[in-house]
């Protein structure tokens, strides 16, 4: 009880942060709130995955710091995968786009917004669907792949019209303005803007109608209205910096130097390039550094401050190829010339300035040709990795199809056994019937013989339940080594052996039986071999065969047990003058297919167990069997086991 009021005062209190968070987002963005929440997620051990989610997912989607967003992102991805939660995943992979393309990693950006679509696919969420669309829009826009980017924001507009989600469908619109925008049709992007403004008011949505503002102030200010641009970013601005939400403002401070540079008031247009830089700097956007960068040095340069200019120029260039992963370094080139230029112009002469532009030309052809040459030895290693990759994954393919075709065989093989084990427990429970069936009324017909002092009768009775008895004995005794050596529980323990006295035992045990039926069996076996082998298995091969033998053979048959040797091996041969193997039944003499009961010359009933055990056991000895057999005539076994190597 004490442990479930800890977790729900736990969790009141979760509740009571998350409460405190969303009033702070209700009046701004507020950085302190975003720390309390990471203080949370690394502090605290009580709570449960679905609250630890929302918390990381919060993080992701508001924290200043694109760094920041991708790390609790990622934290939120794992949960999802932890979970098997396509929504988690779903909306994890989504943070994690936006985290990357604030950070400028916009191949990342579009991974991750990929997956985050897959997800939404599959479950079958049109509004999730259009919202990855408008996300995968803007990462091809910043691409300037306008035609990618136009036909994703038309897929979201289309859907977001069509579930009337308004405030989604009023943020669509505005990223739509803001790609007209750079492709300079101006009409278009004005005209889906200020949509976008209305809908937003409408809502009352206030940092939406602030977005709409600024970027209405942006087209402005490239239309040449340069006061109604400044008029509309001051107040995106002012929205802004009331709420803490600094990003927009870097972008509205660039457009804003732009203004007072066409006005000529360098000063205050270098004022606020600087701090768009600085915004961009302190909160990681490689994007508003790249922007601010290129507008310092064009600043610079009009001033002929070509130092400060070209060390502009070249932060403009990182941070460029960094986003779109351009190979040209041209214009950091011109403005080194520049700088070069104007440095030594009081100390040479013409004909050494023109001198040293050739000889700078030159060096600039050099770098080109090594970057074409550093190009093409990473297309050439690519091409080399991704034809290793191919090679890797047809080889899985090849190692995967063996397996199945393995997988395909053993089951094949499994069907089989149980089949046979099926068969096995038919034969059994019917074979065994008749012999139990004996036993059925034996003590009443005792007690009526015993009254009308029939002692024929009496010794009949007591033949017949000494042959059924001996029947299921013999039964149970093969079907028991049989189950045994089935489950790996037949001690096998190879010992050197005398067969011909292991032979001569098991005739000495078989010739009463011999002897019942007036068969002619001979006594012992001369010849002395020796082998290694368990001796209770081999023991057990010889008494079924023998048995087998007498059981097939009529009166006044014969059987008879040799020993003799073929190379490195010992040959027991048992051969009788019986009434033979019938063709159809050798080819599954030792298994459990086809019909495997047979009667023997007086009657006896067998179910093929013995034959089965003995080839197992032969087999478990290294050795093998062969047979030979005519029908009416007699049939001779053949059992092969090795000798004892010197």
């Amino acid at each position: 009880m004490a442990i479930a009021k800890i977790k729900h005062i736990l969790k009141m209190a979760y509740l009571i942060v998350i409460g405190l968070f969303f009033s702070f987002k209700s009046i701004g963005q507020n950085n302190s709130a975003q720390d309390s929440l990471i203080h949370l997620i690394e502090t605290s051990n009580s709570l449960d995955d679905s609250s630890l989610f929302e918390l990381l997912i919060e993080v992701t989607k508001n924290h200043h710091s694109p760094s920041t967003r991708i790390k609790y992102a990622r934290q939120a991805r794992d949960l999802g995968e932890k979970n098997n939660n396509q929504l988690w995943l779903r909306k994890s992979y989504l943070g994690l786009g936006y985290a990357f393309k604030l950070d400028g990693e916009l191949e990342l950006a579009l991974e991750s917004h990929l997956k985050a679509l897959d997800f939404a696919i599959q479950m079958e969420d049109q509004s999730l669907e259009a919202t990855s669309y408008n996300a995968i829009a803007g990462v091809y826009r910043l691409q300037e792949n306008y035609s990618l980017s136009l036909d994703y924001y038309r897929k979201s507009i289309d859907i977001f019209n069509e579930f009337k989600d308004t405030l989604r469908l009023a943020t669509t619109l505005m990223n739509a303005g803001e790609l007209f925008r750079f492709k300079k049709e101006y009409d278009s992007a004005i005209a889906f803007t200020k949509i976008s403004k209305q809908h937003f008011t409408q809502l009352g949505h206030t940092f939406g109608m602030a977005y709409s503002l600024g970027n209405i102030g942006l087209i402005y200010a490239e239309t040449g209205r340069i006061d109604s641009a400044e008029n509309y970013m001051s107040k995106a601005i002012g929205i802004f910096n009331s709420s803490g939400k600094t990003y927009p403002i870097s972008v509205y401070q660039i457009s804003l130097a732009d203004i007072y540079t066409q006005r000529k008031d360098y000063g205050r247009a270098l004022s606020y390039a600087h701090s768009a830089l600085e915004i961009g700097q302190q909160e990681g956007l490689k994007e508003q550094i790249r922007d601010a960068s290129l507008k310092l040095s064009q600043l610079y340069q009009n001033q002929g401050n070509y130092r400060k200019a070209y060390d502009y120029q070249s932060q403009y260039i990182i941070y460029r190829d960094s986003i779109n992963n351009d190979e040209t370094i041209r214009k950091m080139a011109d403005l080194r010339t520049e700088y070069q230029v104007s440095r030594k112009q009081a100390e040479v002469d013409l004909k050494q300035t023109e001198v040293d532009l050739l000889n700078e030309q030159a060096r600039n052809n050099q770098i080109v040709l090594w970057s074409v040459i550093v190009i093409l030895v990473l297309v050439l290693f690519l091409t080399y990795a991704l034809l290793k990759i191919y090679r890797v994954k047809v080889r899985a393919i090849r190692i995967v199809r063996k397996r199945r075709k393995i997988i395909t065989a053993q089951r094949d093989q499994l069907e089989e056994v149980n089949k046979t084990k099926d068969k096995f427990f038919s034969i059994i429970s019917h074979d065994i019937r008749g012999p139990i069936s004996n036993f059925q009324g034996v003590s009443q017909l005792i007690h009526l013989l015993v009254e009308s002092n029939d002692k024929d009768a009496l010794l009949k009775l007591g033949t017949m339940l000494d042959t059924s008895s001996k029947e299921v004995s013999a039964l149970l005794d093969n079907l028991l080594e049989w189950a045994m050596s089935q489950q790996g529980r037949m001690p096998y323990k190879p010992e050197e052996i005398k067969l011909h006295e292991l032979c001569n035992s098991n005739l000495a045990i078989m010739k009463n039986l011999a002897t019942a039926k007036q068969i002619t069996i001979n006594d012992k076996v001369k010849e002395k071999v020796s082998i290694r082998a368990d001796k209770n298995s081999v023991s057990t091969i010889i008494r079924n065969l023998i048995s087998n033998a007498i059981k097939f053979t009529p009166e006044g048959g014969k059987v008879k047990l040799t020993l003799g040797f073929d190379v490195n091996m010992a040959v027991i041969s048992i051969k009788d003058t019986g009434i033979g193997i019938p063709k159809e039944k050798m080819p599954h003499l030792f298994d459990f297919k086809g019909e495997r009961s047979r009667w023997g010359t007086d009657g006896e009933k067998g179910v093929g167990l013995g034959l089965t055990l003995v080839h197992e056991f032969v087999e478990l000895n290294n050795g093998r069997i062969e047979v030979k057999s005519e029908e009416g005539k007699g049939t001779m076994f053949m059992v092969y086991l090795p000798l004892i190597s010197e």
